[in-house]
């Protein structure tokens, strides 16, 4: 009698908690429990623009903080629809209200893959993202790429190395690059700064745009620089606008 009435119990609980995930709108969900919920997506910008652009959060910061907003919306200014989405930690952070650390960035791969084909795309699409965002997108778009599946790759702070672990880079599958890519970058991003990446072999489709004295989120010092946080963003965005016109017309 105790038993049954535990497993009903656990069914109820089971339940409520489903179906209050569903009732959020934020990425890709799996839960504890072993549902995979599909959720909303975070749009910006015209439809009919120029290119699709989804782009993933960093490692610490959902698809809604002040970094990812800021991104989104210069490059909306700028005819570029721009598409959000959260890998399933992040999004269980905000139910748990937890801290959960982010799994090691290869396992996020299959829920960057299952956002991709939860867009819908009748254009050019571009995939990339913040920090380890961009670094999971480019562990994809070779073959996406290969496949006629993308147009090219947007990295925004790119982490070539944990901070401090100037040894340990995050380069291998880079060096045979394929993938048309833009990687905006501050010169003293601790992640790899302008003097460490000019020492990495990387190939020609990948492009750098250098932000000058500007950090992981391309801040700069303004003392130091002259320039503000803003100017960055606008010219980030500015950098973008044209390097997509180069990609698709």
């Amino acid at each position: 009698m105790a038993l049954t009435l535990l497993r009903a119990w656990l069914r109820i609980v089971r339940t409520a908690i489903v179906e209050s995930i569903l009732d959020r709108p934020f990425g890709l969900v799996k839960s504890f429990i072993g549902y995979t919920v599909p959720t909303k997506l975070l749009e910006i910008g015209p439809k009919s623009g120029s290119a699709t652009i989804l782009f993933a959060h960093g490692a610490g910061a959902p698809m809604d903080s002040p970094a990812m907003a800021a991104i989104a919306d210069v490059l909306a200014e700028r005819d570029l629809r721009v598409v959000r989405f959260e890998f399933s930690y992040m999004a269980i952070r905000r139910i748990e209200g937890t801290r959960k650390p982010p799994p090691r960035a290869e396992r996020l791969n299959p829920e960057y893959l299952a956002a991709i084909e939860t867009l819908q795309v009748g254009g050019p699409l571009i995939i990339g993202g913040k920090s380890m965002g961009g670094r999971v997108a480019s562990m994809i778009a070779d073959e996406l790429f290969e496949e006629d599946r993308i147009a090219g790759l947007l990295c925004v702070g790119y982490p070539f190395h944990p901070i401090g672990k100037p040894e340990k880079l995050r380069t291998e599958h880079l060096k045979q690059f394929r993938t048309p890519t833009l990687i905006c970058q501050g010169t003293r991003d601790q992640f790899g700064s302008k003097d460490e990446v000019s020492e990495y072999d990387l190939p020609s489709a990948i492009q750098l745009g250098w932000f000058e004295d500007g950090d992981h989120d391309l801040k700069p010092r303004k003392r130091v620089s002259g320039f503000t946080h803003a100017d960055h963003i606008k010219s980030m965005g500015g950098a973008v606008s044209q390097w997509v016109k180069g990609l698709v017309g």
